[in-house]
This record gives C-alpha cells, structure tokens and sequence, in this order.
C-alpha cells in the first residue's frame, strides 16, 4: 500500500509514534485500518511476530482518540478483547499500554478475567474502560446481567485473538452464542479475528459473521500476510540410546539443560502438567550454575503464575518449563529458544509453540524437538517438515453442543424475558448452530424449564416459565446467581479414590476399605466391572464406581486387563498420522532419522515386515504361555482405545480369551490364551472380519452399555447445561456429591426417557472426544481389504515400544526409568538378536 494510503488511514499521533521508532505501518495493519473505515470483519491471517495483535487494535485506538469525552452517564466500552488465556489478556494489556502512554492518548485499558478481584470487576460495570480485555466465561456473565444493553449500548469492535483456538472447543459454541446476542444488542457490531495457524480459513470466517437460514455462508473479509522467516528447527539426538517407550525424555536432560546455558531464554514445552512438574524437577537436579528455572501450568496458583509471567517479562529468568498455559501469543521478546519435549501431535500446535522464541516476523523463530521415544523420533521428523513447508492441521469448525445451547438459554433468560421464536432466530445466526432445527431448539428450551418428560415433577429442575404473555422468564432470583457461580464450559476431570474393599467381612463390596490412592476419572472411566488392574503394587479387579470412589478387590494371580495409557492427551493430529504412515513405508526416507532409528526399522523389515502407507499390518505371536496381536493403525490414542475395547468383545466371542489390551498413540497390543495367528489362518475368525466396520453398532451399544463412560460423559454435559450445579451460593458441591446426584438421574433417564436431549449431547460428546468415533471409522474404511497379517514366532522389534506398556506399573522418580530399560534390553535381546544390544 502506498504512502499516501498511509498517510490517510493513520491518523496523525500514530504515525508520528510509527516514525519515532524508525517504523512503517506494514500493509496488513493498514488493511485492517481501511477494513475498519468501511465497517467490515475481517479475519487477519499472520505469522508469529507479524504485529497482528497491533493491526487488531489500531483501528480501535484511533476511533476511540477522536471521540469526544463522555458525557454525564459515561460510555460502555467500545471495543472487547477476548482472548482463550488469562495471561494473555495480562499481556496484551501491558503491551498496549505503552504505546498509548507513548502517544498520550487518553484510552482507558482494563482486564476482567477469574482473577480480577470483585470489586474491580463491580466497578468496571459502573464505570467501564474504553477497551476491556476479557475471556469468553466472562463475557457470557457480562451478558446475563439484566443491564447488559446498557453496557454494550457503545460496543463497535470486537476482537478475538488466537481465534483458532477459540472455535474448537465447547468455549467457542459459548462465544458463538454471545457473539449473536452482541449483535443483536450492536447490530452493526465488527468483529476481528486473529490468527498464526489455520487450515480452513473460511471456517472461521464464517464464524465471525451471522448466519442467515437457508443462505449461502456469510464469511468475513480475508487478510492474510505472506510467511515471515523460515524457522530455524531441529531435532535433538542425545548421545544416549533413544529409548524405546516412555514419555519423560530423561535421557536428553544433559542435552536440554546445554541448550538452556546457551541461550538468553528457554521455554521449554510439554504435553501435560506431569510431565512439567517431572521435567522441572529433572532440571533442577541437575543445575550446577543454580539457573533461574521456573514452572508454569495451569494447577499451580494464579499468584504463582503471575509472578513466572513477570519475572519473564523483566527478563530474570533463563529457563521455564510449561504446557499449553504459555502456547499462545504472549509476547515474550527475549525467549530465543524453545525446547518441546515429547511429539507435538499436531502441526499447527508445534508452529504455535515454535513462534514462542524471538516473537519477531523477520528473525527465524529457533526450536528444538526432543521425542521422548522411538515412534516419537518419526512424529517429530514429520512435524519438522510440516513446520518447514508452513503445513497446518487446524480441527474443522465444529457443530454446536447442546448442553452449552441449554446454558446460553438460561443465561439470556437471566438477561430478560425472551420469546423463543426471537431467541430461536438468534441463535441460528451463530455459525455452529447455524443447522440447528427447531424441533431440537425447542426441546432444549422445555428442558431448561422443566428439566424434560422423565424429571418434570420435580421442582428444582424448574429454571425457567412461559408467562401469560408468551415470554420465559427465570422462575426464581436465585436461578441468575447459580447461573453466574457455574458460568463456562471447562469441567475439570476429578480424581477419583480407590478404595480396597474387604470380602472377608460377608458386606456389601464397597462398605470400608482403606483408600490405596487416586487415579484420574479418565482412566477409571473406561473400565467394565470385572476388569483387573495394577495400582499400589497390588493387582486389583473393579467391582464399581460408587460415591465417587473406585471401588476394587484384590486379584491376585490374574494379569490385568485393561489399557495403559501413556503419554500427553492432545490427540495425534490426523496429518501427523499419515506422515508416520508414509515415512514408515518409505525407506528411502529413513536417511532423515538417527541411525539407532532407522536400524530399527530395517530390522523390523527383516524380522517381519512394513506395511505400506494404506495398510494396516497385524502381527500375531506367542509368549510367556500368553498369545499376542499387534496392529499398528498410527491413528492416535482415542481412536486405539475405543478399537482395542471393540476387538477385545469380539475375540471374546471367537472363544479367543482375550486378557487385556495396551494402546498408544501409534499401536494397539491385544493378548488372551487363545492362539490368535491361528485362528486367523483357520478364518475362525478371519483378520477381515475381526476388523468390521460393523463392531461400530451392536458391538459399541453393548460395550457402553457396560462401561462408566457415558455416564461420567453424562456428568460433564450435566454440569454445563445447568441441570446440575457444582457451586451454590455460599457453599461448593463435592465431586462425590455432584457424581452422586448426576448418576441417579442418568439412571433414571436412561430408563424413562432413553432419547432426553442430555443424553442426545452426552454421545456427541463421547463419539467426537472419548472414543474418536469418526476418526475410527474412516480408518477402517481405510483398511478394508487392506490388512496384511503377519504371523511371527516371537516379538518383532516394531512391536517392542507397545508390548513395555503392558502391566507397566506408575514408579515414582528414577526407579522408573530404570525398570522400563531393563524391560526394553529383554524385550530388545528377544526381537533383535544381538542387534538389539546396541540399537
């Protein structure tokens, strides 16, 4: 864009700022000032370091400097910054302040996140900022207050940051239904999106603009700006063997804690906060120089992560170890690396991580990946190519949840009184819901005021009532303050207690029993009574889930039965799937991994084989008196745990004994007593017909049926729809109570009123999260006809990584390390040969 159109679109303060610094405005920060002038959203696609958050905010900076001062009443706020981070917010709001310190403009700047205090989130409602920087929860209480017109009766922008992020999840069906509500409030209302990684722009065009029945997508204007500097990425190969399972990457901590001393400041990433705190402590063992190392995730308290954020900022430390809390957008100048330990799982999310370091579009961002195992070293190098060539792999905009619908109703009804027919047509002018029928709508209405048919009679179900006049209305004050006390969309999982249960006494299992520990609900939730475990040393079989308490007995002498899972619970993208797939099959490629690698995979052709991109190879062989089955479908966790629970009916079926499975996010172990590579050259049952797509009907009915997920799924639907409330005023609900009252009435609902439109939304929610149920099928679409089975005499070295997870047993600290080696030179000493001594 020329100078003149420069000179035109920035006013005067701005571009006397810009020259002071030797800066000029780059063409897309114009852009975004000219789409402004005009009244158009846009979406602004840029690079890491590109000054998109500036481009976002220029146009709101120069309106808000020539407005007059505000009369008697005052102003609402004229733009709102929602961000998916707190600590974003925080930054973003330091950022901004400077410059208009600089300019000596008069534009007042808040932040209203969960941890602004009461009183300051009081007097933002009485006396607003110009430009309020907030979070999705916080802007669904802003508009269930009954003043919300007043507030935003100024509102002309609005601007979500790192939009991509914001549309995956249930927080984005939140904020697509206040984004319509705004608009109806601000019909002329703008809205900006921000983004470094996506992968269907008009996706999220689309969802920045309201949707009109029956019509062509409505989609926001589109500015994107071309690729910054190449990042300078690599992956780590320590001197230590690559081990061949297990996700801490103790044996690079030497190689890690290097590349800290080398550099100004680290960021060093992982996958969940286990992982950090481990990590964390590994550094802190060995740092002889006594390095500033911090941690940040999102348990540890706010006051602790306030204080990592700014010591960041004032540049005084050198290394911190975090997850996702730090992924997006914070602008940490001097971070000049960034470490990712463990497979990144996603393209997209490794460019986000990578843009961390140097923060500048002109200067290479430089990073470090540091697979923790074998497979992982194929990810990373697939991740690493999709980083140099600008791959994304960003989810597709999803379809509206239901319960989030429900919550959003009874917080419009908190607002005002509304007619359904106006609510109705409001909605579906938020993109996810844009296919909603009405039939489905007014169910969701019915049962926000009565609860549905099957709990109708009972009064505390009751949140809303048609008046004479046609319009709902809240049926008591204190429906809006529970409302506002159990506001969003993120359910934290509760960890449950496992209680060991005596049956010598001749009561009722579950009655005592001293506690042996906690495990997460996740893991619990996939367990059938009658499936044995280990926890504490002990092997244990469940006997149920009772007053949010696992309740086990010993089994002694049985092998356990159920799935180890291992690793972080970001899903593996589908992209990265397939390239692990195709580098797998393609030998002439292999000259990218390390030698230990690569040897490792000319073994396997060898000793068994490699299957080509579309196959899925099966290897059966016997060991230890346990015969075993091996597929590697390389379609992530999810997909592998809902598989390895199907296949395991199946062979029950065949007569096949199965005894347990393992899943990771590359293989799937299934073992019994029964000779598996027998049966499938017998054809009783063929490999083909073990691999159905039909065990996606009455195989997962029953298996559900039988199974604690959909009703731990049911929990969570439960306690976002409003149906349930885990905080009341003046008092907080236990996990015990809240999973107590939850798993009655699904109970009851799943006996009286089999299709309730919570259930409905309780097995959307596990088909698209829990059980990857699309991905699943397309998979074994994929394979049909395609399985190469492979009968073997033992262990094949491909097999090795899965097979360690099998009885793995949690051990805290280096012993763990050291027992998974000791496993893996047996296991390798027996797939191997003597190669296996040393690859």
């Amino acid at each position: 864009m020329a100078v003149s159109a420069a000179d035109e679109l920035l006013p005067k303060p701005f571009a006397a700022w810009f020259a002071a610094r030797g800066w000029t405005p780059r063409a897309h920060q114009l852009a975004l000032l000219e789409k402004a002038r005009d009244g158009r959203s846009v979406l602004l696609i840029a690079p890491t370091g590109a000054g998109k958050t500036l481009a976002g905010f220029l146009p709101s900076l120069g309106a808000i400097a020539a407005l007059p001062p505000p009369g008697p009443r005052g102003r609402g706020p004229h733009t709102l910054y929602i961000s998916p981070l707190k600590a974003l917010a925080v930054d973003i709001a330091r950022n901004l302040e400077a410059p208009v310190a600089e300019m000596g403009l008069s534009i007042a700047i808040e932040t209203r996140t969960g941890d602004t205090p009461a009183h300051k989130r009081q007097r933002q409602k009485q006396r607003p900022p110009d430009i309020l920087l907030t979070t999705p929860e916080q802007l669904a209480l802003l508009l269930s207050a009954p003043d919300a017109p007043r507030f935003f009766a100024d509102l002309e922008t609005i601007i979500f940051d790192e939009l991509h992020s914001l549309v995956t999840a249930k927080r984005g069906d939140l904020l697509s239904l206040d984004l319509a509500r705004l608009r109806r409030i601000r019909p002329h209302l703008r809205a900006v999106g921000l983004s470094a990684t996506v992968a269907e722009p008009d996706d999220l065009r689309r969802w920045l603009m309201p949707q009109e029945n029956d019509q062509p997508a409505n989609l926001a204007d589109l500015v994107t700006v071309a690729g910054g500097a190449r990042p300078d990425v690599a992956i780590l190969e320590p001197k230590a063997r690559i081990p061949w399972a297990g996700h801490s990457a103790v044996h690079a901590m030497d190689a890690i804690y290097a590349a800290i001393k080398a550099s100004r400041m680290v960021l060093v990433f992982v996958n969940t906060r286990s992982q950090a705190e481990r990590i964390f402590q590994e550094l802190w063992r060995i740092n002889e120089d006594a390095l500033p190392i911090a941690l940040h995730h999102g348990s540890l308290d706010v006051g602790q992560r306030r204080r990592v954020e700014a010591a960041m900022a004032a540049s005084s430390l050198r290394c911190v170890v975090c997850t996702s809390t730090l992924d997006l957008g914070i602008d940490w100048g001097d971070v000049d690396l960034v470490v990712n330990v463990g497979a990144p799982k996603g393209a997209s999310r490794l460019a986000q991580r990578i843009g961390r370091a140097n923060h500048r579009m002109d200067e290479p961002s430089r990073a470090l990946l540091v697979p923790a195992n074998r497979f992982e070293v194929m990810e990373c190098t697939v991740a690493l190519q999709a980083s140099l060539t600008g791959a994304q792999d960003t989810p597709r905009l999803r379809t509206g949840a239901l319960d989030v619908l429900a919550q959003h109703v009874l917080g419009m009804a908190c607002a005002a009184p509304f007619a359904a027919d106006d609510l109705f047509d409001e909605v579906r002018s938020a993109a996810p819901y844009a296919g909603l029928d009405r039939e489905t709508f007014d169910r969701i209405v019915d049962f926000v005021a009565t609860g549905g048919y099957a709990l109708k009679s009972y009064e505390r179900f009751a949140k809303i009532r048609k008046g004479k006049d046609g319009l709902f209305r809240i049926t008591h004050p204190q429906v809006a303050q529970q409302y506002r006390l159990n506001v969003g969309t993120i359910v934290e999982a509760p960890l449950l207690k496992v209680r060991l249960a005596s049956r010598r006494t001749g009561g009722p299992i579950g009655m005592g029993g001293r506690v042996l520990g906690e495990i997460e609900e996740y893991f619990a939730e996939m367990l059938a009574p009658g499936d044995t475990f280990l926890f504490a040393g002990l092997i244990v079989r469940l006997e149920g889930i009772r007053d949010n308490a696992v309740i086990v007995s010993r089994a002694e002498g049985e092998n356990p039965k159920v799935p180890a899972y291992a690793g972080g619970k970001f899903p593996l993208s589908t992209y990265l799937a397939d390239g692990v797939r195709g580098l797998l099959a393609d030998e002439e490629a292999w000259g990218r991994l390390p030698d230990q690698v690569s040897d490792w995979l000319r073994i396997q052709k060898q000793a068994s084989v490699l299957p080509a991109r579309d196959q899925l190879l099966v290897e059966t062989f016997p060991r230890g008196g346990r015969f075993y089955m091996v597929a590697y479908p390389f379609e992530g966790r999810l997909a592998h745990q809902t598989l390895g629970m199907l296949l395991t009916r199946r062979l029950e079926r065949a007569k096949l004994r199965p005894m347990g499975f393992v899943a990771s996010d590359y293989a799937l172990a299934v073992w019994g007593l029964g000779d598996m590579g027998r049966a499938f050259r017998l054809g009783e049952p063929t490999v083909g017909e073990l691999f159905d797509a039909d065990m996606l009907g009455d195989d997962l009915d029953a298996w559900l049926a039988e199974s604690h997920l959909l009703k731990r799924t049911f929990r969570s639907c439960a306690l976002i729809s409003g149906l349930i409330e885990r905080r009341h005023p003046g008092q907080e609900k236990s996990g015990r109570q809240v999973t107590m009252s939850t798993d009655l009435i699904y109970d009851v609902l799943r006996q009286h009123e089999a299709d309730h439109i919570l259930l409905r939304a309780t097995w959307a929610d596990a088909a698209t999260g829990l059980l990857d149920i699309a991905r699943l099928s397309d998979m074994l679409m994929r394979i049909e006809g395609r399985i190469l089975h492979q009968p073997l005499e033992r262990i094949s070295p491909l097999a090795v990584p899965v097979m360690l997870d099998i009885g793995k047993e949690p051990v805290a600290g280096q012993a763990s390390e050291d027992i998974l080696r000791e496993n893996a030179d047996d296991l390798a000493r027996e797939a191997m040969g003597e190669a296996g001594l040393t690859v």
